[in-house]
């Protein structure tokens, strides 16, 4: 990805789901529902101010939270701020 976030911004893959292993296609309210369930993940990019998370970490963000949704070079991206990741998974 050719993209740095700016401050605290932690660029995140987006965990949407919208067709399951079987190939049912699951319309977008339940798709966005069940991708609040994959809180675990990988971060893509942090900005220059994170101190506690950086590239290739693997965390647990707050599955409550508000996420901006990007399109980044053609694919879907999740961006929360720093302070919304939980942990990291060691």
């Amino acid at each position: 990805m050719n993209f740095t976030p700016n401050g605290v911004w932690v660029i995140l893959p987006d965990p949407t789901i919208t067709e399951t292993e079987s190939g049912i296609i699951l319309d977008e309210t339940t798709a966005l529902e069940n991708s609040k369930k994959s809180n675990i993940l990988e971060v893509l990019a942090a900005g220059p101010q994170c101190i506690f998370v950086k590239k290739g970490d693997t965390v647990m963000i707050d599955p409550r939270t508000e996420a901006v949704r990007a399109t980044i070079e053609g694919k879907e991206y999740l961006m929360v701020g720093e302070h919304q990741v939980l942990g990291i998974l060691q």
